[in-house]
């Protein structure tokens, strides 16, 4: 080393520069991670907060939106790019340098994001929060990724379709294995069909409205939204289709509450309850699981319509008063009370019409809750399952001789749909009245695929909708 090199300067430390849109999307996912949090629900008012402090613009609410969904649906394909391009176990990886890693690999294989700028970017969230030492791990790792595309890493990673087809699609199409066995069985069916049922589930959803009969219209809706903006709804006629990036709340009948955002398989589920073949009364109608209340104020509406009075019950006090929120407003009568349906305080025989939409795995909603593909496990349905057979034998109870029972899922896993079903009319367990099946099937007039009956399995990739299940029970005695 010579004099000049001896007295040059030190090169001063750069202070890592914080982009607001990766870092607030940084701390959704780990929001997700460490609080078992649902993105649908932290991300919101992080972005609010942006917006209020004058750091975003819709682009970059936009940004952050994809950063957030796109890295949790094809988590599980980016953990096995990662896995292939490090040199220790992939559970030896600190969670919040995987959330970055994963956002990165997002970046670069999912988005039409350069590369230079997504591995820059990458890397300087890392300095910001994980620190120098971990940022050049994630900048090595991220060039490795870059060397290919999607294709190139799924075709090196996911075992051949041949060999494990299971496993080859859990990998391609970026879900648990015992998930896309569940949902196979529950399509039935070759491969084309499960493939686009796997690829529907990684797509955003539409955002879908409901105008609440007797309270809005759909020509209301469409008005408000402007020809580029709104379309009609695919199959419920209370339903309109928003484009891409609207806001919701901007609309005045959904300040309101005359009109909701609610996706089209549920408002399909509560119409076919409500329009159900019926004799003798039809003024007592319950929702048994009311929580957090879109069904019920679809419901509330339409019995409105009617002269029918709604009860919504709900066991937990928080989503009871989300309830009482979207019911709030309905020209019926109405009552929200706090409820346990599997010990209800309402006498047998009580109602001519009951809806009991149950807790469930959620597995039919993937696409607006991907990180519950990652959080469910197998033993979790057992633990649903004496809940779902309790509340649909009390349902059958509460209701009167030749009322109605609506059981709904949003979960085609057959261990929560049918088999729920069946067990419950064979007497397995305590029912004590008996009951028969009505054709759901013709009370979704104008639905195409919706199979054998006499109950109703829709599907994202054939209908659009979430991956709602519906029975309709008759009690006959």
């Amino acid at each position: 080393m010579n004099d000049q090199q001896r007295r040059r300067p030190a090169k001063p430390h750069r202070r890592p520069k914080k982009d607001p849109v990766r870092f607030l999307a940084f701390e959704a996912l780990r929001a997700v991670d460490e609080r078992d949090a649902y993105a649908n629900l932290v991300l919101p008012p992080l972005l609010k907060k942006a917006r209020a402090k004058g750091d975003f613009d819709n682009r970059d609410a936009a940004l952050a939106t994809e950063l957030v969904y796109g890295t949790l649906r094809r988590q599980g394909t980016y953990d096995a790019i990662v896995a292939a391009c490090i040199d220790r176990p992939l559970r030896e990886v600190d969670p919040p340098v995987l959330d970055v890693l994963n956002m990165g690999v997002h970046q670069l294989l999912g988005t039409r994001i350069p590369t230079h700028a997504a591995v820059s970017a990458s890397v300087e969230l890392a300095r910001v929060v994980l620190g120098e030492g971990r940022a050049k791990f994630v900048n090595a790792v991220l060039r490795k990724v870059a060397a290919d595309d999607l294709d190139g890493w799924v075709a090196r990673v996911a075992p051949s379709y041949d060999e494990d087809a299971e496993d080859h699609l859990a990998v391609v199409h970026s879900h648990p294995r015992w998930v896309v066995s569940a949902l196979w069985d529950a399509l039935g069916g070759g491969r084309a069909g499960i493939e686009d049922l796997l690829e529907a589930d990684n797509e955003r959803p539409e955002v879908t409205l409901v105008a609440r009969p007797g309270r809005s219209t759909t020509d209301e809706l469409l008005t408000a939204l402007g020809d580029e903006n709104g379309l009609p709804g695919r199959w419920s006629p209370y339903a309109v289709r928003m484009a891409e990036g609207g806001e919701p709340g901007a609309l005045t009948a959904v300040q309101e509450g005359r009109a909701g955002v609610q996706d089209e398989g549920s408002q399909l589920v509560a119409t076919a309850l409500a329009n159900a073949p019926l004799e003798g009364s039809d003024t007592r109608w319950l929702d048994g699981c009311a929580g957090p209340g879109g069904k019920a104020a679809l419901l509330g509406a339409l019995a409105a319509g009617r002269g029918a009075a709604l009860l919504a019950a709900e066991k937990q006090p928080h989503r009871a008063r989300l309830v009482e929120r979207a019911l709030a407003g309905n020209p019926g009568p109405y009552q929200v009370i706090t409820a346990d349906g599997t010990r209800p305080p309402w006498q047998p025989g009580t109602f001519d019409r009951i809806l009991m939409d149950v807790p469930c795995s959620g597995l039919g909603a993937l696409r607006r809750r991907p990180e519950a593909r990652w959080r469910r496990r197998p033993e979790d349905l057992e633990s649903f399952a004496p809940l779902q057979r309790g509340l649909l034998r009390e349902a059958l109870k509460a209701v009167r001789v030749g009322g109605i029972v609506g059981y709904a899922t949003c979960s085609p896993h057959l261990a929560e749909t049918r088999v729920v079903v069946e067990d419950v009319l064979k007497g397995r367990g305590d029912r004590l009245v008996d009951a028969e099946w009505v054709d759901a099937r013709p009370l979704m007039p104008g639905v195409p695929a919706l199979g054998d009956g006499p109950d109703v399995q829709l599907w994202p990739h054939l209908h659009g909708t979430d991956a709602m299940y519906l029975a309709l029970l008759r009690r006959t005695a």
